[in-house]
């Protein structure tokens, strides 16, 4: 399947659904989060080795270390997850989460949202 965002479109598109879901912008982990879907859409295959390709590639970008990469990442599911979980759950529709995601399940799963609602 082609992807069909790409750019600012994407980019936009991964802003407005974020907003919408509550992640509070200014939070550090906001702009790594954004920047791992944007990455996981284009390939996939960085979710599977976040520790090896993601957090380093968002890192080097920032100009930050990986491991307050993956920090600030959790730190802003945490956060998205302990206003409203229910909302959470309904948004990515997976209710058979009890406890919040972990960031690589986030990305994917967010990434995967925005390829089957284009």
């Amino acid at each position: 399947m082609e992807k069909q965002l790409e750019g600012r479109e994407l980019e936009l598109k991964v802003t407005d659904m974020m907003r919408e879901l509550g992640v509070p912008a200014h939070l550090k982990g906001y702009h790594y989060v954004r920047e791992g879907i944007i990455e996981a859409y284009n390939d996939m295959a960085v979710v599977s080795s976040v520790t090896k390709l993601l957090y380093p590639d968002i890192a080097k970008k920032f100009k930050t270390s990986d491991q307050k990469v993956e920090r600030a990442i959790r730190n802003a599911i945490e956060v998205t997850w302990s206003k409203n979980c229910e909302y959470f759950k309904e948004f990515f529709g997976n209710s058979t989460w009890t406890n919040r995601p972990t960031n690589s399940e986030f990305i994917a799963t967010f990434a995967d949202k925005i390829e089957y609602s284009e």
